[in-house]
């Protein structure tokens, strides 16, 4: 069985690419059983210098990648060339790892308690198609630092850029079977993951729906999960805030990558008394928003991954949409869609459901208590924004808001040296900070009995 990729700029045919069957995927995890336990038993300082050396020669096709990632996803050049490096300096961070995963000495009568973090075994990660390399890497770079093998499934819509780095691990030097990409249905590949006994963990990215399926098929085996699922965030722009800053940075938070980003700050909260005046400053910074050719440096938006992904954005802006302005967006052939901004009711499916597109909510509210009601309003509990001046109240806020990340002045989520991840639906568990790759270890506590004296 076989998928053809698209590119969504174009609508031209890049390659037709072999799905794995299920079959396939059971001789991949007996094969990463083994190289596992030989990269296990490596040093770590020879396993740290093998992770650099796979940050080399990511840095050394930075722009391959990058090209890739723009044929297959739309990405804009410059953040393709972004993500690659992300990826690069991902791996060069947890190559660190292996050198620092202390255990303690904890204080005991009658002897010595000793403690070590031991390897899971094999993992297998499936990412989603809205950006495949970057999220790739927050699951392979830990994983492997931890002593594990990895197995990875890509989205079937992009997976170019996750086979390339699958053959850039070879060239650097890393066992072909100790890191291996799988792609395949994730009815078939996915599924194999939650179902082989010899999976120890699956890391899911992707939509709450199927998230739900990953977590419960891994219940019937006690199999550890992390999940990052959907988002609804909100950014709440205050009163007393730089509401220019604030207007012309919000298209920034929810339009980047087409709006294609589960931290989408896809509900604009605007504090009544100023909301007017917020519309007026957003419309022109809406309008700057350069949609067009990814492979153009000046564009910062290009199309939606796939035609039935543009159908399902244009279900949320039927003809009698409250549509407050839009942006523009190329006509012709790709998958386009123009950034749109709706003045919707607190009750519409807009404000509650995520759309995954360059579709925005804004809504007024009236106080701080109504602000934090209405954002902690969503099954979601992603990210967000606040913007105030008051730190008091920006303080109050951050704390009151049921997300796990949260930026104040600025649309900031993911760093790869802090914690990311949900509350609520938005997911289980958190990805990337110091401490991911004990997220891929089991705690071994030993007592040393000692005779007295």
């Amino acid at each position: 069985m076989t998928t053809t990729v698209i590119n969504p700029a174009t609508e031209e045919v890049l390659r037709t690419v072999e799905l794995l069957d299920a079959a396939a995927v059971d001789d991949a995890v007996a094969r990463a059983s083994s190289a596992q336990r030989r990269w296990a038993a490596r040093p770590p300082a020879e396993r740290a210098a093998a992770l650099r050396a796979f940050a080399v020669v990511v840095d050394a096709h930075i722009d391959e990648l990058a090209a890739l990632e723009v044929a297959n996803s739309g990405h804009p050049i410059g953040q393709a060339e972004w993500e690659a490096g992300h990826v690069r300096d991902v791996l060069q961070y947890y190559s660190a790892s292996p050198e620092r995963l202390s255990g303690k000495q904890i204080p005991v009568a009658g002897g010595l308690d000793v403690t070590f973090h031991e390897p899971l075994g094999v993992i297998g990660v499936i990412t989603p198609w809205n950006f495949p390399m970057t999220i790739a890497a927050w699951g392979f770079a830990p994983a492997l630092a931890a002593g594990n093998a990895v197995l990875l499934k890509p989205a079937e819509w992009t997976p170019l850029t996750s086979i390339r780095l699958g053959e850039l691990a070879v060239e650097s030097g890393l066992d072909p079977d100790l890191f291996q990409v799988l792609p395949g249905r994730g009815s078939v590949v996915g599924e194999r993951f939650v179902t082989h006994p010899d999976v120890a963990k699956v890391v899911f990215t992707g939509s709450t729906e199927v998230g739900t399926r990953v977590m419960a098929g891994a219940a019937d085996k006690i199999k550890r999960v992390t999940l990052e699922l959907g988002g609804k965030s909100a950014n709440i722009v205050f009163d007393d805030c730089d509401l220019e800053r604030a207007a012309a940075t919000a298209p920034y938070g929810v339009f980047d990558n087409a709006g294609q980003d589960c931290c989408a700050r896809s509900r604009i909260l605007v504090q009544r008394s100023v909301f007017d005046r917020f519309m007026e400053l957003l419309e022109p910074a809406v309008a700057g928003v350069v949609v067009g050719d990814p492979t153009d440096r000046a564009t910062e938006m290009g199309p939606l991954v796939s035609k039935p992904h543009w159908e399902s954005v244009r279900g949320y802006v039927p003809d009698d949409a409250p549509v407050a302005f839009r942006g523009t967006a190329p006509s012709g052939a790709g998958f386009w869609f123009p950034p749109t901004v709706l003045t919707p009711e607190r009750a519409d499916r807009t404000v509650r459901e995520e759309i995954f597109g360059p579709v925005v909510a804004v809504l007024p509210f009236d106080d701080e208590a109504d602000a934090i009601g209405l954002a902690n309003d969503t099954a979601y509990g992603l990210s967000g924004s606040i913007w105030t001046e008051n730190l008091s109240r920006a303080m109050r806020v951050s704390r009151a808001v049921d997300a796990g990340n949260l930026s104040v002045n600025s649309h900031s989520s993911v760093r790869y040296n802090t914690p990311f991840g949900g509350f609520k639906q938005s997911g289980l568990g958190r990805e990337l900070g110091p401490d991911a790759p004990l997220a891929f270890t089991d705690t071994k506590n030993v007592f040393f009995a000692v005779d007295p004296a």
